[in-house]
């Protein structure tokens, strides 16, 4: 199934974007290997929702004046505080040549060493880089933990569900996710309290003693 969004050239460019969000519209730019970049906008509500069904990585149909233009979205850039769409990238792909997308890795499941023995699940990989036709570039890959039940263990690359026809462009023996042991509370040494009155009793003494030796010395 094709998703498909509807897209608008636009001549507004700069600050003067503004006027375009305020319309419920998100500047876009339009993109790819041999191709003029188009200035296009999209509607924010459309977005949100193919953007939620096909990710970064699935093609999607641009009608842009009555022409169909497939797509990636390559690229989303977000307010920092508002979290929402400021601009997007979209990049005109060819179904008949392979490209190369970093594909997100999600972990589902619970695993026994986590739960049951107190490990700290430490993902060393977000996202695997990935050869395919547009059409057979996954949107994600999940990763199973529920069968890590010892601690130090490990998932690995050759442990995802990968398509015949994607070319995964990482090692297999690579990692993916480790059970870690729990972290070991450091015990304080209690800081012994200075008795400064033994301190001071201490000071006199030696003071007494030097003027004794000095009033001998002063009597030879």
């Amino acid at each position: 199934m094709t998703i498909q969004l509807k897209a608008d050239k636009r001549d507004k460019f700069g600050k003067a974007n503004r006027a375009l969000r305020e319309q419920g519209l998100i500047p876009a730019e339009l993109y790819g290997h041999g191709l003029d970049n188009l200035h296009i906008s999209v509607s924010v509500k459309d977005f949100e929702k193919v953007f939620r069904e096909a990710g970064e990585n699935t093609v999607v149909e641009l009608s842009l004046d009555g022409k169909k233009h497939p797509a990636i979205i390559h690229d989303v850039q977000k307010d920092f505080l508002s979290d929402s769409v400021e601009h997007i990238d979209f990049y005109e792909v060819r179904m008949d040549e392979v490209i190369r997308v970093h594909v997100p890795i999600e972990l589902i499941g619970e695993s026994p060493a986590v739960k049951e023995q107190g490990g700290m699940l430490n993902q060393s990989m977000q996202e695997i880089e990935v050869e395919a036709l547009p059409a057979k570039v996954p949107a994600k890959f999940t990763l199973d933990v529920s069968g890590l039940i010892e601690l130090n263990q490990s998932l690995y690359v050759k442990d995802l569900d990968i398509p015949k026809d994607a070319k995964i462009m990482v090692e297999p023996e690579a990692v993916i996710v480790s059970v870690m042991p729990p972290r070991k509370e450091e015990e304080v040494k209690p800081v012994e309290a200075v008795d400064l009155s033994a301190v001071k009793v201490e000071s006199e003494e030696k003071k007494a003693e030097r003027d004794k030796d000095k009033e001998a010395t002063q009597d030879k």
